[in-house]
């Protein structure tokens, strides 16, 4: 069984995920199997400090000691979950992993640079460690159904769209589409694939619309939505046809989990950690061209 630590308590993740994994407090259909959390530090949190009384509680009920520094898990645990929700705060959490040599699953968004994903990226290289990052809307049924049929080379071009609400307490914390709108992204990158090597942001009080060009020829959509009704779902065009789907969420968390205890199993992220960077930069560049009038913007790679 392997032992997974989880650090900082602001987001619901860190219930969901424990419930699951110690198979507690969850439907037995969500249950996963293979690690259990076994230690857990509350940390500390610049985006939403007021959730972490609440999900301490919470952990506590489920029975998960606490620590007061993420050091103390060290030497306690196979693998950590880094779940704090600003993403700028991921390469200080997941520094003295890597360098100690436990290897990280690190919660959207993975960074909100593309430096800091490159050197996070870098660190986990020189330390021969796992590194590995990703939306649970990724693993979406429907989303890893039709990849299942159509995989993402084939994907003509597509159309990703979803919720993006923006962080406006701060702007400076997960700006732009790092907040929310890296599900959207995710989505986008699972039907594509890598390789966009420029885009457009039109950029509105109600939506982000942003139009990337891959290098192979193929263009893409990505909405992301801020008023009236919003749900996931894309539309894929392929050499078969057009293709609408609509992403459901109940067995998101499940699934991601599932591709998080194989990461912890076999040490190889289930998404390469190049496209990590690359989605990262694809965010950096949309935030910039939405701020500059839809300006063509090239990822900063």
């Amino acid at each position: 069984m392997i032992r997974l630590g989880i650090v900082d308590f602001d987001t619901s993740h860190v219930v969901e995920f424990t419930r699951r994994l110690n198979r507690k407090g969850a439907p037995k259909d969500q249950w996963v199997e293979g690690a259990t959390v076994v230690l857990a530090c509350p940390g500390e949190s610049k985006i939403m400090p007021e959730r972490i009384p609440g999900i301490k509680k919470q952990m506590e009920a489920l029975g998960v000691p606490l620590v007061a520094r993420p050091a103390d898990l060290l030497g306690r645990i196979d693998g950590v979950l880094i779940e704090s929700q600003e993403g700028g705060a991921h390469w200080d959490r997941a520094r003295p992993f890597l360098d100690a040599g436990v290897p990280c699953f690190i919660d959207k968004p993975f960074a909100c640079s593309t430096a800091d994903a490159k050197k996070i990226v870098a660190l986990a290289a020189r330390k021969k460690v796992g590194v590995f990052s990703s939306s649970s809307l990724r693993y979406a049924t429907e989303l890893t159904a039709f990849l299942a049929t159509v995989p993402a080379p084939k994907v003509l071009g597509a159309v990703a769209y979803g919720p993006a609400p923006l962080f406006e307490k701060d702007a400076r914390l997960n700006p732009g589409l790092y907040h929310y709108g890296i599900h959207v992204v995710e989505i986008l990158y699972a039907l594509m694939g890598p390789g966009c090597v420029r885009l457009t942001c039109a950029h509105e009080r109600a939506a982000d619309v942003v139009t990337g060009h891959w290098r192979d020829g193929r263009v893409a959509t990505l909405r992301g939505t801020r008023a009236g009704p919003s749900a996931y779902g894309f539309l894929a065009f392929t050499e078969l046809g057009v293709k609408p789907v609509a992403l459901g969420t109940r067995n998101i968390y499940r699934d991601l989990l599932k591709q998080i205890v194989t990461f912890f199993t076999t040490k190889k992220a289930p998404v390469e950690p190049a496209v990590t960077v690359e989605m990262m930069a694809f965010i950096e560049a949309a935030n910039k061209s939405g701020a500059n009038h839809g300006s063509v913007e090239k990822l900063p790679l």
